[in-house]
């Protein structure tokens, strides 16, 4: 919400002032709004040097152009009042403008007036002398003299005090002179207006108070919450005013000017002034301090007195590269920096809201930040705090651009030198170290089964990515960007191993390739395996049968005779292990305790480089020394985690506790219809367990029961 001070209060309670006054009886509601319209034009008149002028006061900022509009053809075609539009077809009417103006103001006019959109005509701007900004009045003249020829009638010019973008202003004089020539009628808008207040504007934007109209939004320059803008204009003939709608004559229509006309009571000519000359001295001072910044490049119309700043970064990408060709990636160059620069401006616009900056588009300057204080200051209370605050967190950012800009060829030659693992994906619109997306190797896949798993495989590459202890920002890229997939990296220091960064990314797609390939691989393992002890314990079944013959099988003869004479023959149980892929027997575990001592088939990885205690991934040493870079093996991917670092590396396979080296991986399949195959399992459970509590030394029995 905006911050509304004491001269916002004022304002506000001037609409609230205005319905009490409506009530009044019709004479005393006249009298009084005569009043306060007349003092309110008196005091613009003579704040902005506008001699002899009249003011209309509107909501809409273009409104008091399209009245203007509709009084100048009320003036330039005698019968309009009474022949309308059908006037107009004798001699075409054409409103000029700049094609630096402000985006749709002249669709607009067509629109409000009735007119064709071919009444309209854009004057492009200056190409080779004077600013890139302002209208080309050599060819201006040109197109007034050809509408001439061709019939058409040269209505009106709009002129520019301070362009929409960069804030410059057109060459007024001249424009006034080329105006009287052909009897156009001229009216100048922008921000630079304000300095008219200061009694010492330049002399370009003092031409403006020659001109036949200017609008005016006090409301943005003071900080004036619901107030109105102001035409000023002159003419002679208040019947043509009144019939183009800038004069009214109902007495509640001229209390739209009593907010402007409490606010001006209340802040006095000396207030006025120090609030433009505060945002003009805080312009100035923005500029002083970006000059002394590298690689930030500043656009002002005048030095000495322009109130809007632009600028940007700029670095030329083709000295910044370290290494390798740059042939055909400069191609880009231009939207490369304005990503940057539309970075630039989001992030200073979150970390310094005060400041009021904001990002715009230029033709030729393309995406740069603007710093356009009387717009702003009033309304956030930019102070000169705020400016410093700005140049510091410009300061902090302008190095990490400098050194990604420099490391982008070097992250693509990277990933290109991991192909076909690894493939770059051109995102000129990121403002980032690059963009790269895995590609699995797996073949025989069908085009939607590869799909899927490519989507899978980069996903959780993203993950893991996004969990390493790095400074790096990775992500899926802008909210409203290209839709190509891939894995964005964002800004890097001057410190980063643009290598062990690539080759990490690559170690960890491989290692999520292969563990999901060895997931689909054990599935089918464990079913073969299934399926070859259940025929295993079958045969040993049949087997069992043919030796203890058909009595022992007959539910009561059996038990007796087991009574009598204990049959020795048992049928062992079956173990599978994931890790060979074999199945064996369980003889060989209850009697020796074999399977205890055997060894892990998988080894751990180690790391031949360990980092500095404290240092984050991707930072090459201080010393420059590549011994202690991490390299592509996955196992020193995975062996920072455990130097302290919150890495998700996949981790390597580890050894098994002594006693649940094979039964927490094995697979035990056993007959459960015999019943001595039941009760032999419980039998050799309580051997286990007395000896090792014989085997067990004291020191390690509270462990072995905890696991």
């Amino acid at each position: 919400m905006q911050n509304v001070g004491e001269q916002g209060h004022m304002a506000l309670l001037g609409h609230s002032l205005a319905a009490y006054i409506s009530v009044l009886d019709r004479e005393r509601l006249r009298k009084l709004t005569t009043r306060i319209l007349s003092d309110t034009t008196l005091w613009l008149c003579r704040l902005f040097s506008y001699e002899n002028g009249s003011a209309y006061f509107h909501e809409d900022d273009r409104d008091g152009l399209v009245k203007v509009c509709r009084l100048v053809i009320n003036a330039r075609y005698e019968e309009y009042s009474s022949e309308g539009y059908a006037v107009l077809c004798s001699k075409q009417p054409v409103i000029y403008q700049s094609a630096s103006g402000r985006p749709g103001l002249g669709q607009h006019l067509c629109s409000q007036l009735g007119l064709p959109l071919s009444s309209l005509c854009t004057v492009p701007c200056n190409t080779i002398f004077g600013s890139q900004h302002q209208m080309d009045v050599a060819l201006l003249d040109k197109l007034i003299k050809e509408d001439v020829e061709a019939g058409k009638l040269p209505l009106l010019l709009i002129a520019n005090a301070g362009t929409p973008g960069a804030g410059h202003t057109d060459k007024l004089s001249r424009l006034r002179d080329l105006c009287d020539q052909h009897s156009m009628w001229l009216h100048v808008e922008g921000v630079n207006l304000a300095t008219l207040a200061l009694g010492q504007a330049s002399s370009a934007i003092m031409a403006a108070t020659r001109s036949d109209s200017m609008t005016l939004t006090p409301g943005q320059w003071l900080g004036l919450p619901a107030v109105t803008a102001v035409t000023l204009y002159r003419h002679e003939d208040p019947a043509m005013s009144l019939a183009a709608g800038l004069t009214s004559s109902q007495p509640v229509a001229r209390l739209r000017a009593l907010p402007l006309w409490l606010s001006l009571q209340h802040l006095g000519h000396d207030g006025i002034v120090h609030k433009i000359r505060h945002a003009t001295a805080l312009s100035q001072h923005l500029l002083q301090r970006l000059k002394a910044l590298t690689s930030i490049k500043t656009s002002v119309e005048d030095e000495l007195s322009s109130p809007v700043v632009l600028f940007k970064f700029s670095q030329d990408m083709s000295a910044a590269s370290s290494g390798g060709s740059v042939e055909g990636f400069c191609a880009g160059e231009k939207e490369v920096l304005d990503a940057f620069n539309r970075w630039l401006g989001e992030q200073l616009v979150q970390w310094v809201p005060s400041s009021g900056v904001d990002v715009v588009e230029l033709e030729d300057e393309g995406t740069c930040v603007r710093f356009s204080p009387l717009l702003t200051a009033a309304v956030l209370g930019t102070q000169q705090e705020n400016t410093e605050e700005l140049v510091e967190k410009l300061s902090e950012l302008v190095p990490s651009m400098c050194s990604t800009m420099s490391l982008r060829q070097d992250f693509r030659e990277e990933v290109h030198r991991h192909s076909p693992s690894l493939t770059y994906r051109e995102q000129l619109s990121w403002p980032g170290l690059g963009a790269v997306w895995y590609e699995p190797q797996a073949e025989g896949m069908d085009e939607s089964r590869r799909e899927e798993e490519l989507q899978k495989i980069n996903s959780e590459l993203l993950n893991k990515l996004q969990e390493l202890d790095s400074d790096i920002i990775f992500s899926t890229g802008p909210e409203f960007g290209t839709e190509e997939e891939c894995i964005f990296v964002g800004m890097v220091t001057e410190d980063v191993d643009v290598s062990e960064l690539v080759d990490t990314v690559a170690a960890l797609g491989r290692d999520i390739e292969e563990s999901g390939r060895l997931l689909e691989n054990m599935t089918e393992v464990v079913r073969k395996g299934i399926l070859e002890a259940e025929l295993q314990l079958q045969k040993a079944n049949e087997e069992k049968l043919m030796e203890e013959g058909a009595l022992r099988q007959l539910p009561l003869v059996g038990s007796v005779l087991n009574w009598f004479s204990p049959s020795k023959s048992s049928i062992k149980g079956r173990t599978f292990n994931l890790a060979a892929g074999s199945l064996d027997s369980t003889e060989g575990t209850y009697s020796s305790k074999a399977q205890a001592g055997r060894q892990s088939q998988q080894e751990t990885p180690t790391s031949s480089s360990k980092k500095h205690p404290g240092q984050r991934l991707f930072r090459r040493s201080g010393g420059g020394s590549d011994s202690f870079s991490e390299t592509s093996s996955i196992g020193q991917a995975e062996e920072t985690p455990r130097e302290g670092s919150s890495s998700p590396s996949v981790p390597p396979p580890s050894s098994p506790p002594e006693e649940d080296s094979h039964s927490a991986a094995d697979a035990v399949a056993e007959e459960t219809q015999e019943p001595a195959v039941e009760e032999h399992p419980h039998m050799e459970v309580e051997e286990e367990e007395e000896e090792e509590e014989e085997r067990q030394p004291e020191g390690q029995e509270a462990e072995q029961s905890g696991r």
